[in-house]
């Protein structure tokens, strides 16, 4: 089965791997969105607090579309000190939070999913919905744009596979199950995206190492509708043709709806 995956672009560097009309808006908006992502900029850095993203693929919609362009924290789970504790909002993965990290088949590149299961959760899937410790989730966030059932998919991890596991998810599939459930070990996490049938996932690759988090997503600085096949790629052809789509559309196909969006997490009382 194929699967998109969701890695995010860098907005200064990647090596991607090969792996959706917004109304015209006039030009001072996009003058003041531009002088607010400089000053905030400015004030947080580009390397060590924050980190510009861009989305290439599905996997997230529609929480996050293809053409997003994030701005990351890279504080928000960074370890807290004697000191910095104190000073710096430093928290724990909760269940719900949308994560960036280092994709554990290739650290290279980045994913952005949500994070389904926190260290010592015991989750399964049957037809589509999630349990976790016995408790079926409630995921307004959820997307099911697949019409086709899948066995592995969707009753995970009940069912034989039926496409290719990376060798992490062979062992989460053979050392981490009990009862018919996936129990997610010590500083790991279990991670999925929202357009559930359509993501390249921790069902497939297995669990998120607690050092591959670099941070969450803060806000869409920029929201343009361009594909993947623009984005996801660093050839000189797809780079030309993006920049000349910008030129003759960047007004009319920009997202201005959703310039300067905040972006949150989904906590549930469970």
């Amino acid at each position: 089965m194929n699967q998109p995956g969701d890695r995010l672009k860098t907005a200064v560097a990647d090596k991607p791997s090969p792996i959706e009309e917004p109304p015209k808006q006039d030009e001072p908006r996009g003058t003041i969105a531009e002088w607010t992502i400089t000053i905030l900029l400015l004030l947080f850095g580009t390397t060590t607090l924050v980190q510009a993203f861009v989305i290439p693929t599905g996997s997230m919609e529609d929480t996050l579309l293809i053409g997003d362009h994030l701005l990351v924290d890279k504080l928000a789970y960074a370890p807290s000190g004697p000191v910095s504790k104190f000073i710096l909002p430093y928290e724990p993965v909760q269940h719900g939070d949308i994560i960036v990290f280092r994709y554990p088949v290739d650290i290279s590149q980045t994913f952005v999913k949500r994070a389904i299961g926190i260290p010592g959760d015991r989750l399964k899937i049957i037809n589509q919905q999630i349990y976790r410790n016995g408790v079926k989730l409630t995921e307004p966030y959820v997307y099911h744009k697949n019409p086709y059932p899948d066995t592995y998919r969707d009753n995970f991890p009940g069912t034989e596979p039926n496409s290719m596991l990376y060798d992490a998810a062979k062992d989460m599939l053979q050392n981490h199950v009990t009862n018919g459930e996936v129990v997610i070990p010590p500083n790991y996490y279990f991670a999925m995206g929202d357009n559930r049938d359509n993501s390249l996932d921790s069902r497939y690759w297995g669990f998120v190492p607690r050092e591959n988090i670099i941070g969450k997503p803060l806000i869409i600085y920029w929201s343009y509708n361009a594909s993947t096949e623009n984005l996801a790629s660093s050839s000189v052809n797809a780079m030309s043709r993006h920049f000349v789509d910008l030129a003759q559309h960047f007004f009319v196909k920009t997202r201005w709806n959703r310039t300067l969006m905040l972006i949150h997490g989904y906590h549930s009382n469970d």
